[in-house]
């Protein structure tokens, strides 16, 4: 079938299949926004790509992304993980993962009831183009201190846009894309 999709979501067919099937779908659940979480850090200063073409691999590193067991890593579990050349080895990512699964474990509120409560109420007008798309929104600002003030690590503001986008949060699919149909128009 030959669909419409923003500009990035035509560059490569895994970016379509994430495209077509993930990004902008609302998701729930603890282990699901944990893996979400970790995956848009690891991506941070690289192309998604190379994080949709590694996921497989994150999540046999990562123990599934269930953070009961990435809270109990050790420094043997770190060395493993930057000996896996199937993921991103850089060590302030693979030490934040870990580190922002014991927070959610500390957390007094459940992680996904914190995230959602960032979702701006108020749907904005579906961007033209991909140019009319913020990389940061006072939303996810305000995520991004709620993450740090709980202990998380790599979760600036563009990284908690990007997980607002990914999640469903956010619904930033162009006007021209085949997912802004008329269920969907925003």
């Amino acid at each position: 079938m030959n669909r419409v999709r923003c500009a990035w979501g035509d560059s490569a067919p895994d970016y379509a299949d994430y495209h077509d099937t993930e990004w902008g779908v609302p998701l729930h659940g603890r282990d699901a926004l944990f893996e979400r979480i970790s995956l848009e850090a690891f991506q941070s200063g690289l192309s998604w790509i190379t994080i949709l073409r590694k996921r497989e691999n994150f999540r046999r590193a990562f123990a599934g992304f269930v953070p009961d067991a990435v809270a109990a890593f050790d420094t043997t579990d770190v060395e493993r993980l930057m000996a896996d050349t199937g993921i991103v080895r850089n060590r302030a990512k693979v030490t934040a993962t870990i580190t922002n699964a014991r927070a959610v474990l500390a957390m007094d509120t459940d992680l996904d009831d914190l995230l959602w409560s960032f979702a701006p109420g108020v749907k904005p007008a579906r961007p033209k183009t991909m140019a009319d798309v913020p990389a940061i929104t006072p939303e996810s600002t305000a995520m991004s201190k709620a993450l740090k003030k709980r202990g998380f690590a790599f979760v600036g503001p563009t990284t908690c846009y990007a997980l607002m986008q990914a999640t469903g949060m956010v619904d930033d699919h162009v006007r021209t894309c085949w997912r802004a149909t008329p269920e969907n128009p925003a």
